[in-house]
């Protein structure tokens, strides 16, 4: 985004050091970019959060709603507070960061909104009942707030990635990934790189005419 002349705000709950390496990152290469702390399923924080960007960089045109945990386990064995910290997470905070930054998307007449969802919340996964979910309702939310905000010129699409490199797969063991790859007709992860630039494409003039939309980076899982 930052290479493309966007100014980046970079959302961290706890991770502050690595946050501010990628603003790091983003000014070493000539670009600007704020970190900024808020829990994203809480709202008085979110609508803190998006004040002070707006009163430090202007209005806000993209929003890449990619917040997500996992707390996986069989549906039998699963706590209330794995269930609700998920949901609070990956959908509720999706909810929330959208509704505070529509407003004035509604009244520039402009404005993307991404959505992070996931191969599972097409397909399900055993283990992952409450991530599933969670995804699958981002999709639906996806769809709804398009139609919402299609005669608004903003444009409402979601991202479902498959197995990506990150600190979620990294956790898992060889065995486990071996057997993902057999689903992969690619015969590999993905990057989050991959990620990024759907996330790019789906936020720039060459996607206006595309909103509602799923679009799976997942080396083929779906098919």
């Amino acid at each position: 985004m930052a290479s493309q002349g966007a100014k980046v705000v970079v959302n961290y709950a706890r991770q502050e050091s690595a946050a501010q390496e990628v603003v790091k990152e983003i000014e070493s290469s000539g670009g600007q970019a704020i970190a900024v702390k808020a829990d994203v399923s809480n709202e008085q924080q979110v609508l803190e959060m998006v004040k002070n960007i707006k009163d430090t960089l202007g209005p806000i045109d993209i929003l890449i709603n990619n917040a997500g945990i996992t707390r996986d386990g069989l549906l039998l064995r699963m706590k209330y507070e794995d269930w609700q910290e998920v949901m609070d997470i990956n959908l509720t905070g999706t909810f929330l960061c959208s509704k505070a930054v529509l407003r004035d998307m509604i009244k520039s007449k402009k404005g993307t909104i991404v959505n992070l969802s996931s191969i599972v919340g097409l397909s399900g996964n055993a283990g992952q009942c409450n991530y599933s979910a969670s995804k699958a309702g981002v999709i639906g939310f996806t769809k709804s707030l398009a139609k919402e905000v299609a005669g608004k010129g903003i444009t409402v699409n979601a991202i479902a990635p498959g197995f990506i490199e990150t600190e979620m797969t990294d956790a898992l063991s060889e065995k486990v990934k071996d057997q993902l790859l057999k689903e992969i007709p690619l015969q590999s992860l993905g990057k989050s790189e991959d990620i990024a630039e759907a996330a790019l494409f789906l936020a720039s003039d060459s996607s206006r005419y595309i909103t509602g939309q799923v679009l799976q980076v997942d080396g083929g899982m779906g098919i």
